[in-house]
């Protein structure tokens, strides 16, 4: 058998290196065992109620007297009908959010034995190169670090929208995009969930996204509700092994109704059961119903599929 000098042995192996395809991060995350999931409620179902001064109001009506929502009655809230965890979505901080203020959510949190599941953040990663773009990361890298004091591990992220360019040009800013805020986020050990959202309503333009992204804290953020296809089902199983988060919706629409239908939250349960998920599943109510009524029975019934 013929020996190879050190460096016949060096010049081979790093030839081999640069022809072997660049190694990709973003596989299916391999849970094994039994699946767990655990309820949570997306403070988004209260979005009506938060009222105008906070990061990014949803509704400019004054809420009702009484009913006013902010973050420690929110965690209230789901202490009160037995979620394990709170998705602490960043529109309805305070406008002038200090650490401090972080703090104290993540103290009452605790003391009410409530988890932080995760916060979520309406980004867009889609801008061409420039100054919008460079303001979106910045502000994304922001929320990393406002997730470590908050002592969560998840930030929902979406990749945006644009019609400056091509939506593969622009993919191609989301995945450098999402590669640098990752890295950061890694160093906090906090995931990046990307979203089914916005121009992603199917499992094949998602996946074909975050295969490109080299990233062991990338994961999706599985919605429920944003699978625009003729069988959303289907996407949402596909999705499934990628998730670090899931938000549940009680409605889905099919690529080409005309209207909603209610989502079979049973079928959904089972395709996480069959994925052997374990995390959170949160609850993101968007019907027009009061969710101080509507969102109770809601989050029982899933208790209840959740075997918990």
């Amino acid at each position: 058998m013929k020996t190879l000098s050190r460096r016949q042995f060096l010049q081979t192996t790093a030839t081999t290196l640069l022809a072997a395809p660049a190694a990709r991060a973003i596989e299916p995350l391999g849970r094994t065992g039994s699946a767990r999931l655990q309820l949570s409620l997306a403070a988004y179902s209260f979005r009506d109620f938060f009222g105008a001064d906070v990061q990014r109001p949803t509704s400019k009506t004054v809420p009702p007297a009484g009913l006013e929502m902010d973050m420690f009655k929110f965690i209230n809230f789901c202490a009160e009908n037995g979620c394990v965890g709170a998705e602490l979505t960043g529109y309805y901080f305070p406008r002038e959010l200090t650490t401090d203020y972080l703090v104290q959510v993540r103290r009452h949190a605790f003391v009410k034995g409530v988890a932080i599941s995760g916060s979520a953040i309406g980004n867009n990663f889609s801008h061409p190169k420039g100054e919008k773009r460079d303001k979106e990361i910045a502000q994304t890298k922001q929320w990393i670090d406002r997730a470590a004091v908050l002592g969560t591990s998840h930030i929902r992220v979406f990749a945006g929208q644009t019609k400056e360019l091509s939506r593969e040009e622009a993919d191609k800013l989301v995945v450098s995009a999402l590669e640098e805020c990752c890295d950061y986020a890694g160093q906090k050990g906090v995931f990046l969930g990307i979203e089914n959202h916005d121009a992603i309503g199917s499992a094949e333009h998602l996946l074909r996204l975050i295969k490109q992204v080299n990233s062991r804290w990338l994961g999706v953020n599985l919605d429920s509700g944003n699978f625009h296809t003729e069988n959303p089902y289907d996407d949402f199983a596909q999705i499934a092994p990628y998730a670090v988060n899931v938000q549940f919706k009680t409605e889905i629409k099919r690529k080409g109704a005309k209207e909603s239908e209610p989502a079979d939250l049973a079928r959904k349960v089972k395709i996480l059961r069959e994925a052997h998920y374990q995390g959170f599943v949160a609850l993101e109510f968007e019907a027009k119903d009061n969710p101080y009524t509507a969102v109770p029975p809601v989050l029982k019934q899933m208790k209840e599929l959740f075997g918990a």
